[in-house]
């Protein structure tokens, strides 16, 4: 093995010295490298950068089924199998969705738009200002934490904070419904609330949504 390689590294041009050895059948000569090959190996792998790899990545295209307006079935996640109404698409690619909250109880959140059946139901949101509505509004405020020691007993004794939601994000869905609720009749409020689910002998593929 150890020769073959050795002759397959000169024949690619590798850097080799051709040297001459004794015995009548050892060839006479022996091309060997400049350079030894390391002893020792790493136990754990080196991580090589990639070209191009610190590039940001490249938000997902809308599919063309989605428009503003669309009503969409999520398919995972908390809401999963329930409908809500396409506002836009923020700049990470992600979904800007809504129940309306007054509806079906869907808040304003993001969905991955891989995770959505659209329909062909469409709801008129021309009223509704989305404009505040980004990326960096969905995240959650850092706290400190303080290390500190705790014994059992006040490790669990102490209550774990709730997330309450603040002011500002409930009159942000309250202005989001105010604008969308005019334009629902009886049957697309129903139509919203209803739960999607398939039955057997039901192919989602062979549906016309």
């Amino acid at each position: 093995w150890l020769r073959t390689s050795i002759a397959t590294a000169a024949a690619m041009g590798a850097d080799t010295t051709t040297k001459k050895i004794g015995g009548a059948k050892n060839g006479g000569t022996r091309v060997v490298p400049n350079k030894k090959a390391p002893g020792y190996y790493p136990a754990d792998d080196v991580k090589v950068k990639v070209k191009g790899a610190s590039k940001p990545p490249t938000p997902a295209k809308l599919r063309s089924s989605i428009k503003p307006g669309s009503v969409l079935i999520l398919l995972a996640g908390r809401f999963r199998g329930r409908r809500v109404v396409f506002l836009k698409q923020l700049p990470s690619g992600l979904l800007l969705v809504t129940g309306p909250y007054a509806v079906n109880g869907i808040p304003v959140r993001r969905v991955n738009q891989a995770y959505v059946i659209a329909t062909s139901t469409t709801v008129d949101i021309s009223k509704v200002d989305v404009s505040k509505f980004e990326d960096g509004y969905f995240g959650k405020p850092k706290v400190a934490k303080k290390k500190q020691k705790k014994s059992s007993d006040e490790f669990f004794a102490e209550e774990q904070p709730k997330n309450e939601l603040s002011a500002e994000r409930k009159a942000d869905q309250e202005a989001v419904d105010n604008a969308l609720m005019p334009k629902l009749d009886d049957m697309m409020k129903k139509y919203l609330k209803a739960r999607f689910s398939l039955s057997k002998n039901q192919a989602p593929h062979n549906m016309k949504f």
